[in-house]
């Protein structure tokens, strides 16, 4: 390579979920994959069509859809044409594009989480000037702001596994991600952990301050509910946001902000297999299990879907 450039590889060779590629890694890789497009498409989609889930909390959602397929886009499809054709190659700059890609997309699904937040906590804590407060505008200002946050953020990080210098292109994982990059640095990358551990971990800090603050205000109005049904709506409105919310962070937490070794390589590819295929697959459906509106639009489009077949 030319003297100039940063790094002293032109391309990772990513070792994959296993080093076995079986035929169960394969067929796990391709039906998670599915199912991600096919429930978060379902649930884009009904958002967009039916009128009755036009309200922000389904906007929000329709975007989390949205950055739940991107997500598991940028590593499964590579993972899937990987374990096929053993072919585990990929260039320098293919790898740096995709672990920007990975920090946008995935810290974007940290803000959503607390954009969504917000809206439970109005709903439940001030229902009568729900409709006046979480508006569309507020909504689209809540998601632009958080662009304009996770970009600089994700370049950032991305600038900076760039700029260091590798003494192998063998990658322990099934994409390119920071901890194991910095695995393969030939010193250790002093300025890149003080980031993690400084700014990387503000970031964390501030948006779950934010979920936190908005349940803790919820369990306050919730506990002095009378009523039982009032008592079993705010569970439902809130009991699968925050139950995605402890499995993202959770895992968040155990990736990025603990000590890194080659000794916890395994785990984290599995670990990671669960942020970056289960969680956005299991979100439309936690989301829409129980939810009446959800169900009522799916009915409806059903019935309009057996109308144009007739």
């Amino acid at each position: 390579m030319a003297e100039g450039n940063w790094t002293s590889v032109s391309e990772f060779v990513l070792l994959g979920l296993s080093k076995e590629q079986d035929l169960l890694i394969i067929v796990v890789l391709l039906v998670t994959y599915l199912v991600n497009l096919a429930g978060n498409s379902l649930l884009l989609g009904l958002v967009v069509t039916d009128p009755q889930l036009c309200s922000p909390m389904y906007f929000l959602l329709s975007h989390l859809a949205v950055v739940d397929m991107s997500f598991a886009s940028i590593s499964l499809p590579q993972a899937l044409l990987h374990a096929l054709t053993q072919h585990r190659t990929v260039s320098f700059t293919s790898c740096m594009a995709q672990l920007f890609m990975y920090f946008s997309v995935g810290n974007m699904e940290n803000y959503l989480l607390a954009a969504m937040a917000y809206d439970r906590y109005v709903a439940v804590c001030d229902p009568l000037r729900y409709a006046a407060v979480v508006t569309r505008s507020l909504c689209l200002k809540m998601v632009a702001a958080s662009w304009a946050v996770v970009i600089p953020h994700a370049l950032l990080y991305t600038v900076m596994a760039a700029s260091l210098h590798y003494c192998g292109n063998h990658l322990q994982h099934f994409f390119c991600d920071l901890p194991p990059l910095l695995l393969l640095s030939c010193t250790r990358p002093l300025t890149i952990e003080l980031v993690i551990y400084t700014e990387g971990i503000l970031m964390a800090l501030v948006i779950f301050a934010l979920i936190l603050a908005s349940y803790v205000r919820i369990g306050v109005a919730v506990a002095r509910l009378r009523s039982v049904q009032g008592l079993r709506k705010a569970l439902s409105t809130c009991g699968s946001h925050l139950t995605m919310v402890l499995l993202t962070f959770s895992i968040v937490m155990w990736l990025y902000f603990r000590p890194e070794s080659s000794d916890t390589q395994g785990h984290d590819q599995q670990v990671s297999f669960l942020d970056k295929a289960l969680v956005p697959t299991l979100n439309p459906i936690v989301y829409s299990l129980r939810n009446k509106d959800v169900a009522a639009a799916l009915r409806r489009a059903g019935r309009k879907v057996l109308a144009w077949g007739m």
